[in-house]
């Protein structure tokens, strides 16, 4: 739930009371910080300052130690809980994160739990973060980071009735006559998730657009290829036909020189593509992998358009007369 103007404590509080359906309201808002613990740090891990309810909420579970309590969350003590990649980093293996001391921009900091793993989200490690106080946050960040506002219902197949009651608490808080617009904006983790799915065929479909263009364009290029090729050993091919060669015979010579002409150049393409793939998996977040079946396909597609593209000079280089093809020099 963001909007403008920013979401406050106020738009909290009128959610609290005029909301039966929720029954949880967390506030948020997070930043870039730096986390030291002796000498080792991390720069620009992602700090996130939350309020008491924050404990209602299935995002935040404690794989070991425990949650920061509401008590200490409402009082802003300086207590945090880490992500599973950040205590890796800090403390290896070996030394136990649970009530060390770390600094986060400077200040000190109690660990009291480690949150569970949570993979990782377009390429992006959800497991490096440091979650602290909303009140510590704000002293370390300034006041003036935007807030989120997240809101539990009681039964998610109510979600529809509790936006409806967030809506008016919300326009009730922000004095909003009836014929003005809302200025904030309510998502669902549904919304979410379509924004997420429609991002991602809109990508995959561009891809597949490039792909498909590329192919055409290769083919186009090893049609012009073997033309080239049918052109210079006309001679050749007249002689061959002369001597009793079919037309099938000089079509499945083309054609195979069209189709190992391809794939030489979809094994080529592979390779440089799993190359690059494989070096920006080992340089950045972003996984990935290069599956045998996905290798098949390609060298099988190549094939196809060598194939294909290979009918025209094929069935030209068959039709040649022997006897005007051995006239020509």
């Amino acid at each position: 739930m963001r909007g403008n103007p920013r979401i406050t404590l106020q738009d909290a509080r009128s959610i609290r009371r005029y909301s039966d359906l929720a029954t949880a309201v967390m506030l948020d808002a997070g930043s870039a910080g730096r986390i030291v613990y002796r000498d080792k740090s991390i720069d620009s891990t992602r700090v996130q300052g939350v309020t008491g309810e924050y404990v209602n909420f299935s995002s935040f579970d404690a794989e070991r130690g425990r949650l920061m309590s509401p008590t200490e969350v409402d009082t802003s003590r300086p207590v945090c809980v880490l992500g599973w990649q950040t205590v890796d980093t800090l403390f290896g293996s070996t030394v136990d994160p649970l009530e060390k001391t770390i600094q986060i921009e400077g200040h000190h900091f109690r660990v009291v739990g480690v949150s569970a793993k949570r993979g990782a989200f377009l390429g992006q490690s959800q497991d490096e973060f440091a979650v602290i106080p909303l009140g510590q946050f704000q002293m370390l960040f300034g006041s003036r980071r935007p807030l989120s506002m997240t809101v539990k219902p009681h039964d998610m197949s109510l979600v529809a009735a509790a936006i409806d009651e967030a809506t008016l608490a919300l326009r009730m808080s922000r004095r909003l006559k009836p014929k003005q617009p809302d200025n904030f904006g309510i998502f669902t983790s549904d919304t979410i998730l379509t924004i997420y799915h429609s991002a991602t065929n809109g990508i995959f479909a561009v891809l597949v657009g490039v792909v498909g263009l590329s192919l055409v364009v290769g083919g186009i290029v090893i049609m012009n290829i073997m033309l080239m090729v049918v052109t210079e050993r006309t001679r050749e091919i007249g002689l061959r036909k002369a001597l009793g060669a079919r037309r099938s015979d000089i079509m499945s010579q083309i054609l195979t020189e069209s189709v190992v002409l391809s794939v030489f150049g979809g094994v080529v393409g592979t390779i440089i593509g799993a190359s690059i793939a494989l070096t920006i998996s080992a340089v950045t977040p972003i996984p990935a992998s290069v599956e045998p079946w996905s290798v098949a396909l390609g060298i099988g597609i190549t094939a196809a358009v060598g194939l294909f593209f290979g009918l025209y000079p094929a069935m030209r280089a068959a039709r040649l007369d022997p006897i005007e093809a051995l006239r020509r020099e």
